[in-house]
């Protein structure tokens, strides 16, 4: 694709990613789950006994949330970063947490051990060049009416700063049907793999927007090729402050760690 540095052209072997002690990437599959969004230390208690000895190796959760109705719940702000930091810490895995905005990167930047760029900030350009100055890794998510190319071309932002640990993350696109939040587009993660180094995971949580659609939707990312998946976890997902119809209960869970685990490893992976 013309004008981009960041390709096969430049780096024909697969990227490894190093969170903390977590790594994905070649032959290392990713299983990240947590909240939508930190709540209260109770719910917070619950996804830690969710998460207790399972493969997860990458605690997600919000603290400042984007939302498209300015009356949903947007995050606890900083109290939902020391939740979630202290969650991160008991389970003894890295956190990632969205950073909203450059006046909330020094903030996050304490708390999180890699920065997330959602879909509604892929296209915040100087939010991009920042995190491409950063030491911290960073998971980049396609926006939701976002080509592969403008995805490719936010990723070019945040690694022409020179920071290299990027993990790309298709979480859905906008759609006609109504029966789905979004579509979960595996022509992405096909197409990215092929055309950069960089780790793709993705998020059916959000690329579907219903959770009795995440678990299949996860192993076709995993047989599509994708480096790890992302899902959204809730101790009582009815009571959720936010996206309570795509997270998995406990026994959903239990059943998704089980089944994606182990496609996992019949590829070749290590979880």
């Amino acid at each position: 694709m013309e004008n981009l540095q960041y390709t096969r052209n430049w780096k024909q072997e697969n990227i490894v990613v190093t969170i903390g002690k977590t790594k994905v990437g070649r032959e290392h599959f990713l299983l990240a789950a947590g909240p939508c969004a930190a709540e209260n230390s109770k719910q917070m208690a619950g996804i830690s006994a969710m998460l207790k000895d399972s493969p997860v190796k990458l605690l997600r959760g919000g603290a400042f949330k984007p939302r498209t109705s300015p009356y949903s719940f947007q995050g606890l702000g900083k109290d939902g970063l020391e939740l979630l930091r202290q969650t991160a810490d008991i389970l003894n895995i890295p956190l990632v947490t969205e950073v909203t905005d450059l006046k909330h990167l020094e903030l996050v930047s304490r708390y999180a051990d890699a920065l997330q760029i959602g879909s509604r900030n892929m296209a915040a350009y100087e939010l991009l060049k920042e995190v491409g100055q950063q030491s911290k890794p960073i998971l980049l998510k396609r926006g939701m009416a976002a080509t592969t190319k403008e995805f490719l071309y936010a990723a070019e932002y945040v690694a022409s700063g020179g920071n290299e640990q990027l993990i790309l993350c298709e979480r859905g696109i906008r759609s006609f049907d109504p029966e789905f939040r979004n579509i979960l587009d595996l022509n992405a993660v096909a197409l990215l793999k092929e055309r950069t180094p960089f780790p793709v995971i993705v998020d059916p949580s959000h690329g579907s927007g219903r959770s009795d659609a995440v678990l299949p939707l996860s192993l076709a990312a995993a047989a599509a090729g994708a480096d790890g998946v992302m899902v959204e976890i809730h101790p009582s997902p009815e009571t959720a402050l936010s996206d309570g119809d795509q997270s998995l209960s406990m026994e959903n869970f239990r059943i998704w760690t089980e089944r994606v685990s182990h496609l996992a490893q019949f590829l070749g992976k290590t979880v």
